[in-house]
């Protein structure tokens, strides 16, 4: 009997733990299909499957992309004159929300069509917006005061509301970030992650729904306005990485990788030295185990089959996000393109 419930150990052990290694692709070639567009910059897009993706554009547009219906989009004005410049979309499963830059912030439940927040100052630049579940969400932006502009809503996007400075860790004067593809927010349960740039390229955490933060440094190239963090993601609640580098000389590729095994703690750098360049987006490919890896930007786009550790260009074309809804699929937004992408099957 003894020997049967060791016997039953070790297998009940084995099935929880020794998981059959994924074997990551060798992926030199990628097929893209760019569907008709119209001239407006696109930064933000939620994938929603093989066939459609939501979008909000630089124009005040928001829309959608299908393989089935005609793109119909709708532009937004504030006050009749204002053309709100949305760099940040995000859904709570039902309703789609769109989230402008610069003074007046302006954030958009545009499934319902209607204001739901509205910040009026001077600095106010919002880079990001995410949802964790179908009531608790987030937004990021530049600091008006001496922290990180952070926005939550507890009840679905109804109503938002900000975080004084008093709860959350202190900036370094000229630390900011970039709303350069609607990454700088990860989330993961009830965990965020949010990265920064310019004097500084930071981490911020929180593991409850924003209620309380950490800060980790990273040694991402950081010292000036151009540089640091512009993009995050997380395959699991431990192995993270972040991309970036210096958006004025986008060719340099020192210190603009790196990757954490230990929740964002401590960051590693890699690649440091060679390719990819700058990039605006970094996005793992679901279901591989953390070990593919893609990153786009205007250099062109990037593939890693080791967790970022090295890695391969397999497109020029430039593209300002990624986001895939399986592991074959992805789509891609830039400069007045929204194209998807489709990788070869094993």
């Amino acid at each position: 009997m003894k020997r049967f419930f060791i016997i039953t150990s070790f297998l009940l052990l084995c099935f929880s733990s020794c998981k059959t290694a994924y074997k990551a692709r060798e992926i030199n070639t990628i097929k893209i299909k760019n569907y008709p567009f119209y001239n407006a910059s696109v930064r933000a897009i939620v994938a929603i499957d093989s066939n459609k993706v939501h979008y909000a554009a630089s124009d005040g547009s928001y829309g959608h992309i299908s393989d089935t219906e005609k793109l119909d989009p709708k532009r937004y004005k504030y006050q009749d004159s204002i053309v709100p410049n949305f760099r940040s979309i995000a859904t709570n499963g039902t309703d789609f929300f769109a989230l402008s830059i610069a003074n007046p912030a302006l954030l958009y439940n545009v499934t319902r069509n209607k204001i739901v927040y509205t910040e009026t100052h001077e600095k106010a630049f919002y880079d990001s917006m995410k949802f964790f579940d179908k009531e608790n969400g987030i937004a990021m932006g530049d600091p008006t005061e001496d922290c990180l502009s952070i926005i939550l809503t507890k009840n679905g996007g109804k109503t938002w509301n900000k975080i004084p400075c008093n709860k959350l860790p202190k900036t370094a004067e000229g630390e900011a970030a970039f709303a350069a593809s609607n990454t700088n927010i990860k989330v993961l349960g009830k965990t965020a992650w949010i990265v920064t740039g310019g004097k500084k390229a930071r981490v911020f955490k929180t593991t409850d729904l924003g209620e309380t933060w950490e800060v980790f440094d990273t040694p991402i190239i950081q010292g000036n306005g151009s540089q640091g963090i512009y993009s995050v993601d997380f395959a699991d609640k431990l192995n993270g990485i972040i991309i970036g580098g210096d958006y004025a000389k986008p060719k340099e590729n020192m210190a603009n990788k790196a990757i954490t095994k230990d929740g964002g703690k401590t960051w590693q750098l890699v690649a440091n030295g060679v390719n990819p360049n700058y990039k605006s987006c970094v996005q793992y490919v679901p279901n591989t185990q953390g070990k593919e890896v893609f990153a786009v930007g205007k250099t062109g786009i990037s593939y890693s089959k080791d967790g970022g550790v090295n890695w391969k260009e397999v497109s020029k074309e430039e593209y300002y996000i990624i986001q895939f809804v399986d592991k074959n699929t992805a789509w891609l937004a830039g400069n007045g393109k929204i194209a998807k992408m489709t990788l070869p099957k094993e």
